[in-house]
């Protein structure tokens, strides 16, 4: 027994030594202060180009944020939210007075509507003959003008004519595409008040739920009808702000295959967008960018062999874009290719082949540039500030959470509006130790002595339980002859 308790004390500081220790600040390469705005309590980052540069990990496990205690924080990492911008703009609308018979059901009985042929309002006047025609105002047809595409009505309001101090009137509104068929979408009470010392109270406009039409017709359902001055309708429209973009420009040098360049490339960059910076004006260059990657499959059969354009096992290259970028002079101005969208790649190295007929050089070698939008980190701005964000640690597991835990019941404008915190300056840590080897198959050092650990253990517990085994065995025959 006193053996076997030896062997579980060994097994348990076995595996103390290879687990890994506790995660703190000065296991990252790299540091950049953040300063998170007072009394916040969930705040927004957008991740600085710098991290990109110098992760360990093309998916950002490696990513901390600690408190001014070697704390970490919590955090949950994502695309930047979709934002937008409203712009109102004030459209003055034409006005055609409806006199004449009062108006009844969804049309104007007893009006004739005139329009060019763009839809524009010309005249509205009273049908000759009709019956008890009067010049009394019945109603107004106002013409907003064709509105953009991106553009709703989201308002009226009305000016009185000059001099007029005191009114009130309910008013129905309706709005119509085609001068034929009318929807109502809201009444309301127009009145100005006004006091001895010309102070005047008014509620002078109408809103409703933004809406797309050309036309509206104004009615009076109580009060004297008023020709009014001026009639402005309130146009709003939603514009989608660009999220923040970062790039980075990449110096080539020459690969082992002739016109051959290669680029390498932090591998956390999630680029989504490409471009050549080309040294010399006049210049058209038709290139294949792409990526070497590895094949370790191995055909069954020699008939796979012959069916596979890539080579079975090894390095192949992987053209993902082939395209001509160009620099030319017309007019003493320069027309030079722009960026070029493409599925978001995350690679160590990009590679740029070109053809016999366009050899490049030391000399006339192009720049790479590569664009992404970077991703924005929510957290709880909890612990003792100033915080810091640290990355660079390849053995790193991640430990992002979701927004849900982050920053629970916050609903999606919440989040838009959450105050945002800066990065400071990019530091190295000076005193994070080497990087651990690594196994073989790519596990550290630590898993490796874990299992070895466990299973030196376990090995040991069944030879001590076989010797018990054994020992009761011989115990129990002893006895049986003693009785005997």
């Amino acid at each position: 027994m006193k053996a076997l308790l030896i062997c579980c004390s060994l097994l348990l500081a076995g595996v103390a030594l290879a687990a890994p220790g506790q995660d703190r600040p000065q296991d990252y390469r790299w540091s950049m202060p953040i300063q998170a705005p007072a009394g916040a309590g969930i705040v927004q980052l957008s991740l600085p180009r710098e991290v990109y540069l110098h992760a360990s990990s093309a998916s950002l496990a490696d990513l901390r944020l600690f408190d001014a205690d070697g704390k970490r924080l919590a955090y949950a990492i994502g695309a930047p939210p979709a934002q937008s911008a409203t712009q109102r703009t004030n459209i003055p609308a034409r006005i055609f007075p409806v006199t004449g018979a009062p108006t009844t059901g969804d049309g104007l009985q007893g009006i004739d509507i005139r329009t060019a042929d763009d839809g524009r309002l010309l005249s509205v006047s009273t049908r000759a003959g009709t019956a008890a025609a009067t010049t009394a105002l019945q109603a107004l047809i106002l013409d907003l003008g064709k509105q953009a595409q991106d553009k709703r009505i989201a308002a009226l309001r009305f000016t009185p004519p000059a001099r007029t101090d005191n009114y009130s009137a309910q008013v129905l509104l309706e709005v119509s595409d085609d001068l034929k068929q009318w929807d109502a979408i809201g009444t309301t009470t127009l009145n100005w008040l006004s006091n001895s010392d010309t102070q005047t109270l008014a509620n002078d406009s109408i809103a409703f739920a933004p809406r797309a039409f050309r036309y509206a017709r104004l009615s009076w359902q109580a009060g004297e009808p008023l020709a009014f001055a001026a009639i402005t309708a309130q146009a709003v429209s939603e514009t989608d702000i660009a999220a923040p973009r970062a790039s980075v420009v990449l110096q080539g040098l020459p690969g082992k295959q002739a016109n051959e360049w290669r680029y390498a490339t932090p591998l956390a960059i999630p680029a989504d967008s490409i471009a050549l910076q080309l040294t010399q004006t006049n210049t058209v260059l038709p290139v294949t960018l792409g990526v070497y990657r590895q094949n370790s499959y191995v055909p069954r059969h020699r008939l796979h062999l012959r069916q596979q354009a890539r080579p079975a096992q090894g390095a192949y290259f992987d053209p993902l874009l082939s395209t001509t970028f160009y620099r030319i002079a017309l007019d003493g101005k320069e027309r030079i290719s722009g960026d070029l969208a493409m599925p978001v790649t995350q690679t160590g190295e990009w590679v740029l082949k070109t053809s016999t007929e366009h050899p490049l050089s030391a000399d006339n070698a192009p720049a790479l540039r590569l664009g992404w939008t970077p991703a924005t980190v929510v957290f709880l701005a909890s612990g003792k500030p100033p915080y810091q964000l640290a990355f660079g640690n390849s053995d790193a597991a991640a430990v992002a959470q979701p927004l849900s835990q982050v920053a629970p019941g916050f609903k999606a404008d919440e989040l838009l509006a959450l105050k945002t915190a800066s990065a400071g300056p990019l530091k190295p840590n000076g005193s994070v130790a080497a990087p651990a080897p690594v196994t073989k198959d790519g596990a550290p050092w630590r898993l490796a002595a874990l299992w070895a650990a466990l299973l030196l253990g376990v090995a040991v517990l069944g030879f001590f339980a076989w010797r018990l085994l054994s020992q009761m065995k011989e115990e129990q025959g002893s006895a049986d002859k003693q009785e005997h």
